[in-house]
């Protein structure tokens, strides 16, 4: 007979515990962290906060999952599986924040905490109650938290209209606790996006041409996912940081084009 191999047997495969929403429409949540996380070379287990109805076009319906059954997911998971990161996604209210902050206390591995509030159809995903428990609770804690512009306002409270701008509310939102923040300019005006990679030993400024396509759904989320695989194998968070986005880039280029509206990234884009 064939010997039982533990879960944990294989080392250097890395292992990302996510927690985050599902998408129906398979293009963001959890359906686009487990793919990204898989074809980065990972291995990928989830809780999930909440269940969505969603397609391209935008969120039609949320429904949340009681905190107590998201934080005994994430308890299942460590207490088996274990977890070399972490990546927080969309967190819904206050009270699965704290449950999810419960669930995290004592874990060593790195936390990517991608503070999702509205869905790119303009949904909003995240309470105003829950921003405040986000900051208080999990933020401290987190080895890099990853706003788009609109996000960094709300977080660190001021208005971002341009790089400057936003190179200063990360500088700002460093100083609430997080380890680094990378602050991304998708969403500011110009020919090429540029992101700020901000941590207490410096910062480190990332750009790339602006490609052209309604195919950007899920892009958050993946490049969130991307970096903690790359912390979940080990790699510095600058060169994570570098391969998550060029992961991202090449996803968007190879977008299958599905849907009417913000289309997914083509993840599997190394397969075909």
């Amino acid at each position: 007979m064939g010997s039982v191999v533990p879960s944990n047997a294989r080392r250097g495969l890395p292992r990302v515990l996510i927690i985050a929403g599902s998408d129906s429409g398979g293009g963001a949540g959890i359906q686009a962290d487990i793919k990204t996380v898989t074809m980065l070379g990972g291995y990928a287990a989830t809780a999930v906060t909440a269940i969505t109805v969603q397609n391209t076009l935008g969120v039609s319906a949320v429904h949340p999952v009681p905190p107590g059954i998201v934080a005994g997911q994430i308890r299942a998971v460590l207490e088996d599986i274990g977890a070399d990161a972490v990546k927080i996604g969309m967190l819904g209210d206050a009270a699965t924040v704290e449950a999810v902050a419960d669930a995290l206390m004592g874990v060593s591995a790195p936390i990517v905490l991608d503070p999702v509030m509205v869905a790119k159809g303009g949904a909003s995903l995240l309470a105003e109650e829950a921003v405040e428990a986000l900051l208080r609770r999990l933020l401290p804690h987190a080895a890099v938290v990853t706003p788009n512009a609109p996000e960094l306002e709300v977080l660190a409270g001021s208005d971002v209209a341009d790089e400057a701008d936003m190179l200063l509310a990360a500088q700002e939102l460093l100083g609430m606790g997080p380890a680094a923040v990378l602050a991304k300019g998708g969403h500011l005006e110009g020919e090429r996006v540029v992101d700020w990679l901000v941590s207490h030993n410096g910062q480190q400024r990332f750009e790339a041409p602006r490609i052209a396509t309604r195919s950007t759904h899920g892009t958050g989320c993946t490049l969130a996912s991307a970096v903690a695989t790359g912390l979940a194998a080990g790699l510095p968070l600058a060169v994570a940081v570098e391969r998550a986005r060029g992961f991202v880039l090449s996803a968007m280029a190879a977008a299958p084009g599905l849907g009417q509206g913000h289309g997914p990234l083509g993840h599997n884009f190394a397969l075909l």
